[in-house]
């Protein structure tokens, strides 16, 4: 948890839930299992999450719920926009139902922020997102997101994603492993998209990068390049062809944080 974070397309994280496992290609090099692995040093939350291989850490599929953490965001009086469990997935089969409802429920208190849900695990986010979750659902400041790093994995999420009620939907298209295709993007209200960054990191073609940013200004979706990524992401940057393309869903600028 933290009050502020470097990644590019939020302000703060917030991690009710430590653990995940692997689930899809977009997993093998995941920063948030590396710095799980080193934090694991000093105990605590982070202990018992990660083992050693051959080509660095991997999760052992171990899942930690931090009661203690679940009221924080209410604590931060300023706005700003809110990543949650950016080490772990909110909706890991180890996360229990009534847990999840706990951190839809304060999220749905803490309505001066925006908060960022992310996952691959659509299907259970699609079916929750229906039933017990409804009630957050529809909450314009709470934005629901998938994870899409190809075509086998990504676009059945993408598909979950459309058939939930949610008021904001997204996609993070990162690690981007491969042309995508074409992208049904009704429904969807910003794209994210980026390289893999990181000691094994991936090449991503900007042809792929170029036809994904051509269909979101077809359909009108708000498009943010993250980064090319690479060894070395702070060298590569995140220009593309000339410039940088940091749009967000128009609603956000409706926050203050947003105009600051």
């Amino acid at each position: 948890m933290a009050a502020t974070s470097s990644i590019e397309w939020t302000d703060a994280t917030w991690n009710p839930v430590r653990g995940c496992s692997l689930v899809s290609p977009g997993c093998t090099n995941c920063y948030a299992m590396r710095q799980a692995h080193r934090f694991s040093a000093v105990g605590g939350p982070f202990e018992g999450l990660t083992r050693r291989t051959s080509r660095g850490p991997v999760w052992t599929g171990a899942i930690r719920l931090l009661r203690d953490h679940l009221q924080a965001p209410l604590g931060w009086r300023k706005p700003r926009m809110v990543f949650v469990n950016s080490m772990s997935d909110l909706f890991h089969d180890g996360v229990r139902e009534d847990f999840i409802v706990k951190v839809a429920e304060v999220m749905a208190s803490a309505t001066w922020h925006v908060f960022q849900v992310l996952t691959k695990r659509s299907d259970r986010m699609r079916d929750l997102l229906r039933g017990k979750l409804r009630f957050a659902a529809c909450q314009p400041h709470i934005w629901w997101g998938v994870s899409v790093e190809d075509r086998r994995h990504g676009l059945p999420r993408i598909a979950d994603l459309r058939a939930a009620p949610a008021a904001t939907r997204f996609l993070s298209i990162e690690p981007l492993l491969e042309d995508v295709g074409r992208l049904q993007l009704d429904g969807i209200h910003w794209v994210i998209v980026g390289g893999e960054s990181g000691p094994h990191a991936r090449p991503v073609d900007p042809s792929w990068v170029r036809s994904i940013r051509q269909q979101c200004k077809a359909g009108k979706v708000p498009f943010f390049f993250k980064q090319w990524g690479g060894t070395r992401k702070a060298v590569t940057g995140r220009m593309l062809d000339g410039r940088t393309y940091d749009e967000f869903p128009i609603d956000a600028r409706e926050y203050d944080f947003y105009s600051e």
